[in-house]
């Protein structure tokens, strides 16, 4: 996907087996910019995307600890010597990738070793973030892991500002995370989803982990896990469509 206005640059490529959608997002081209879950090889199309831009990235966003998500997020943080963002719940994870996707899936990872980046910031539940001249919110959402966070800025456009989602795993077009691995949990993800997200405007538009953008208005309409959600109880697998 591709969102340039002229204000705002927001742009991105699908990565790796899982397809984990890898976002960057400046000001414009020839700025400095953010880099959003940098998962399994997205080093050479991520360098790719900045050349053409002309971007110098400054900082990593992870929404949340995931291999597929986190794969490639120390090297490239410790190449450009910039820090990488992760709430602290899901912070072992950069480390011990295992943590959060149990035995059966841990042979994905073979003979690799993971190491954390030079530079961790621990995000903190409802701060606000500033780099490369973006605002970010954080907001918390356990449920797909227990460190799972929603970042949020106002993108400005000629007709006023729109609100951006970066969901990660936390909600989908047409789903939700999955919640079958450790640290998931059905209940407080859609509890998460309720508190966290649907409170944002209709035309808020969702940047997911995986799979295409959609809006909040749209998944309110049409989402099968949230409807009659109240944050508390709704029917619907324990399972969601994407990742890990």
């Amino acid at each position: 996907m591709e969102w340039d206005n002229g204000l705002m640059l927001i742009t991105g490529f699908p990565a790796g087996a899982f397809q984990t959608n890898c976002y960057v997002l400046s000001e414009g081209a020839g700025a400095d910019a953010v880099v959003v879950d940098p998962g399994q090889d997205a080093i050479a199309p991520l360098r790719q995307l900045l050349t053409e831009h002309r971007l110098n990235p400054v900082a990593i966003l992870l929404t949340h600890g995931h291999l597929d998500h986190t794969w490639t997020a120390q090297p490239i943080a410790d190449e450009f010597g910039i820090p990488v963002y992760i709430h602290p719940a899901d912070r072992p994870m950069l480390a011990d990738p295992g943590l959060g996707i149990g035995r059966a899936l841990a042979a994905m990872i073979g003979d690799e070793t993971f190491v954390e980046p030079g530079k961790v910031v621990e995000f903190a539940d409802r701060e606000a973030v500033t780099l490369a001249g973006i605002t970010f919110g954080v907001d918390l959402a356990p449920g797909h892991t227990q460190g799972s966070v929603v970042l949020t800025t106002d993108v400005p456009t000629e007709d006023g500002d729109v609100t951006v989602a970066l969901a990660g795993d936390v909600l989908f077009q047409g789903s939700i995370g999955r919640t079958d691995l450790p640290g998931g949990n059905h209940q407080q993800l859609l509890a998460s989803i309720a508190e966290r997200l649907l409170p944002l405007p209709d035309d808020t538009v969702v940047l997911p982990g995986h799979g295409p953008t959609t809006t909040i208005g749209q998944e309110r309409a049409t989402n099968p896990f949230l409807q009659g959600l109240t944050g508390t109880d709704t029917p619907g697998s324990t399972k969601g469509r994407y990742g890990l």
